[in-house]
Order: structure tokens, then C-alpha cells, then sequence
């Protein structure tokens, strides 16, 4: 059987297909993921151990020369994205109201578009991308919880981002950067090693996520999610193609994390009068999470496909 020449064949398969099996699992046979024992540490809990691993290997690839592409690339998505968010945000709040439209409010949009999937960026520029990509995340990972969320709706006095954790997340890279400029052999050798790590913290991903919250969402949730990917992702390859790189960062960033669903409550804290308006925006950020976490690895393998195209296009060129 070629299973794995099967699943590669679809666009992010590697990522999607264990994505999309625990997320089924999770959500018609959660006690399958919860017998305990190595099963349930693998499967059920150990995504943030085995994406910490996947930055080592992937910062290996990191040159001290690149450095400054990381940062730059990096600042650029994550401006992209909490621009966008908080532009079509506001507009809605402005010109609709503050429940928004088919329920999909500003508090909503701004939570789902500003905040991006880590895991799903990490795999998907580790498959698709380069180190650099990979990489970017150190500065993408700002986006990740209520900061930015909270700054975009006038709440920052009560919003606080913690530098032990923007930390936490850095130090894999780094110490696999520091590694690999330090030793050829051991760049190789932890380079190699990430790839094979991808389908495993994406099926321990997807076993965090319930399809139920799509039913609940409905179609107002999906469209969110599909404004979150397509939308928020044109702007983020431009702003990615802006800053010298290929695309892939962009498009790879246009996701909604599932802690983005904590994030409504997180403003209810600071200003409790919208209560209301975060308990319709909670199920609505949780049908992008899901959304995009299948939209947006398609949009990355398109836009890998389409680069893959245009440089075998300007090779004949040259050559003619």
C-alpha cells in the first residue's frame, strides 16, 4: 500500500489528513485519546512538545546572516494581519453595529483574523517553505492569545503579554540556530529530523478540535473562517512578497489559532458590557479555527505551486 505517496498527493497532506483524523476522533470517540499512558501523551497532549522539537530542528536552518529576513519578514505578517483585522473590524462596528452581521460581529472578526495557528504555520513552512519562513515565527508568535485582540478594541490598559512566554516560544529556534551554525553535521542531521515530526503534532492539533463548533457556528462561522484564509491571506503574501519573500510565510500565517477562542472571554474582562457580544463571537472564532485549519494549507500549496511554476517558467526563458 502507498499510503504515503496517497496522502501527499493532497495539497498539505502530510498535515491535513492527521489533522482532519484527530479532529474526528476528538470528536466521535474523545475517550479513545484518553486512556493515559504514552497513547494519550503522543496523541492527545504532546503537540507543544513536538512543535518545541520541530523549531530546534527547523532553527538548525537558520544562518546568523538570515537573521535580519527573519525579523523583517516576520514584522510584515504580523502587521498585516492586525491591520486587516482591525480595519474590516472597525468598518463593521462603524457602518453595521456592534452585533455585526449574521452574527459575525467585530469582536469576532478581530479575534479570528489577527490571531495565527502556530503549529499549522510551522508545518506548513517547514513543508513548503524555507528556514527563514519557519523562522518568522519568532515574531509572529506576538499574535498568538488576546494582545493584539484586546489593543484593536481599545482594551490594551488591561491586556498584557507575557515576556517569559514570548521567550518560551523563541528559545527552540534559537538554540537550534545556535547549533547549527556551530556544527555543519548536526545542521544536517536536525534539519532532517523535521519533517518527520509534522504528522504527529498535527494529529495531536486536530485532537483539540471538536467539528461540533461548526454545527453550532453555522454558515456565519465558516465564512469567517473563509474571510480569515482568503482575505487576510491576500494581504498577507503581499505583505510577505513586500518584504523579500516567496509567499509561503503569508499565506501559511492566514489561520485562526484554537486559543483565539478564549480570546472574546479575555475582552469581556476588560470591558464586562460586552458579554453578550463575546458569548455570539466564541462558537464563530471556533468554526474559523476549523475552517481555516483546512483552507489554509490549501492556500499555502497553492501559492507554492503557482512560485514552482513561474521559476520553471523563467528557467526556459533564460535558457532560450
Amino acid at each position: 500500500m502507498k499510503i504515503k505517496r496517497t496522502i501527499e498527493k493532497l495539497p498539505g497532506g502530510m498535515m491535513v489528513v492527521p489533522l482532519i483524523l484527530g479532529s474526528v476522533i476528538y470528536t466521535f470517540f474523545p475517550g479513545l485519546l484518553e486512556i493515559g499512558g504514552f497513547t494519550t501523551a503522543l496523541f492527545k497532549d504532546g503537540a507543544n512538545a513536538l512543535i518545541g522539537a520541530f523549531l530546534l530542528c527547523m532553527g538548525a536552518g537558520i544562518t546568523f546572516k538570515s537573521t535580519p529576513k527573519v525579523l523583517v519578514k516576520g514584522t510584515a505578517i504580523t502587521l498585516s494581519k492586525f491591520i486587516v483585522a482591525l480595519g474590516i473590524g472597525l468598518g463593521i462596528n462603524q457602518y453595521i453595529g456592534l452585533d455585526g452581521i449574521w452574527g459575525i460581529s467585530a469582536l469576532a472578526v478581530i479575534a479570528a483574523m489577527s490571531n495565527t495557528n502556530g503549529g499549522l504555520y510551522a508545518a506548513l513552512t517547514g513543508t513548503y517553505g524555507d528556514q527563514t519562513d519557519v523562522g518568522a515565527i519568532a515574531v509572529i508568535s506576538i499574535n498568538d492569545g488576546p494582545f493584539l485582540t484586546m489593543i484593536a478594541v481599545g482594551a490594551s490598559g488591561m491586556a498584557e503579554i507575557s515576556f517569559l512566554n514570548l521567550i518560551a516560544v523563541i528559545a527552540p529556534i534559537l538554540i537550534g540556530m545556535i547549533l547549527g551554525n556551530l556544527d555543519d553535521e548536526l545542521r544536517k542531521f536536525l534539519i532532517g529530523g523535521g519533517p518527520l515530526l509534522i504528522p504527529f503534532f498535527a494529529f495531536a492539533l486536530g485532537a483539540g478540535l471538536d467539528l461540533e463548533h461548526l454545527l453550532n457556528a453555522g454558515i456565519p462561522g465558516v465564512l469567517l473562517g473563509i474571510l480569515t484564509t482568503f482575505l487576510g491571506g491576500f494581504f498577507n503574501i503581499l505583505a510577505d512578497r513586500l518584504s523579500g519573500g516567496s509567499g509561503i510565510a503569508g499565506a501559511a500565517a492566514s489561520s485562526t489559532a484554537g486559543n483565539a477562542v478564549a480570546t472574546p472571554q479575555a475582552v469581556v474582562l476588560a470591558d464586562p458590557s460586552l458579554a453578550g457580544v463575546a458569548a455570539l463571537a466564541t462558537p464563530m472564532v471556533a468554526a474559523s479555527t476549523i475552517t481555516t485549519a483546512i483552507l489554509t494549507p490549501l492556500l499555502t500549496w497553492w501559492i507554492f505551486q503557482r512560485n514552482k511554476a513561474n521559476n520553471t517558467k523563467s528557467k526556459t526563458l533564460v535558457k532560450k
